[in-house]
């Protein structure tokens, strides 16, 4: 039997955390072989007796997966010995917050996350940040964690790449499973870029199988970029379940081998590739070996794409240099 792995996921009774923690119980995420030690971090005060009847129900679905369970709100036991950090877990904006109030919650939160993972988690952790501003926040936490290599860092672009896919493949009339090489650039907000020049729909290029490259640069990235928002005027609340599902495929993208001529998007520290600002996180186009994750080099970018790419980048430089500008 393989030794447990430690999860640990802030945040977790959140409408995202009860799609997800199922997933990660039932090895719909590491396999049913792996056993899973599942650590629920509150980030707020309240959630107790929320964690306790989430937890009677992981319990009672008796997942073999599932080694053993524990929730706390202590940073450095929520976060000790992990193997997988979740960050679902962020200070919502609110009626009236300007953006710099937003930054500044999460900026306080963040920083002594960063602080408690660099001190209490296993020297293999890797964190995914899924609470937004996820890239922001992601790269505040990686600044203030001290030891812990900035290639361990990622945040959540997957939901935008599969909202991208479903598009093309819906304007196409084929399987979303014929859509592939799809990155979405950037910020994890409406400058993001879905790179429809890149992608592939049934390993031609999108724009030999949808000729009307008018719909591509407005109807469809417009569509990706608000999908989130016309998800919570349809149903009045934001995405749940597909978060989760974006969440499992970001994971098992990383720690599976990405498909022979396939990239997948995650926010990663930028190595300075594709002009981007060396040190932020932000989504590019990636391939793992199972065990590491690599920038994908020599797309092309034409003056359409370099534009977009470049919006979006300086916006997370923007809020970095917001950021930086607030007294801690």
């Amino acid at each position: 039997m393989k030794k447990p792995i430690k999860i640990t996921v802030t945040g977790s009774t959140g409408h995202i955390g009860y799609s997800l923690l199922f997933k990660l119980a039932n090895g719909g995420i590491f396999g049913p072989d792996q056993p899973v030690d599942l650590m629920m971090l509150g980030v707020y005060p309240g959630a107790g007796t929320m964690r306790v009847g989430l937890a009677m129900e992981l319990e009672d679905c008796a997942y073999g997966a599932l080694n053993s369970m524990e929730s706390t709100t202590d940073l450095d036991e929520g976060f000790g010995g992990a193997n997988w950090i979740i960050m679902l877990g962020c200070a919502p904006r609110k009626k009236g917050m300007e953006r710099s109030d937003l930054l500044e919650m999460n900026g306080r939160m963040f920083i002594e996350q960063g602080k408690s993972i660099a001190r209490s988690a296993a020297k293999d952790v890797k964190i995914l940040v899924v609470g937004n501003p996820c890239n922001t926040n992601a790269w505040i936490a990686m600044n203030n964690a001290e030891g812990i290599p900035s290639d361990r860092w990622f945040a959540l672009t997957r939901l935008d790449e599969n909202r991208a896919k479903a598009q093309l493949a819906k304007k196409a009339g084929v399987s979303v499973r014929e859509v592939s090489n799809m990155c979405v650039w950037g910020n994890h907000s409406n400058t993001q870029f879905p790179d429809f020049y890149n992608a592939k729909i049934g390993g031609k290029p999108v724009l030999d199988v949808i000729k009307d490259e008018n719909w591509l640069k407005n109807d469809f990235i417009k569509t990706v970029r608000n999908r989130g928002a016309a998800v919570i005027e349809a149903r009045g609340a934001s995405s749940a379940a597909s978060a989760a599902s974006a969440i499992v495929d970001t994971v098992r993208s990383i720690i599976t081998p990405t498909p022979e001529g396939d990239f997948h998007s995650v926010a990663l520290c930028s190595d300075g590739s594709y002009g981007t600002k060396k040190g932020l996180i932000t989504s590019m186009p990636v391939r793992s070996d199972g065990k590491n994750v690599e920038i994908v080099k020599g797309l092309e970018i034409n003056e359409f794409s370099r534009c977009q790419i470049d919006a979006s980048v300086n916006e997370l430089a923007e809020e970095a240099a917001a950021f930086n500008a607030l007294a801690f």
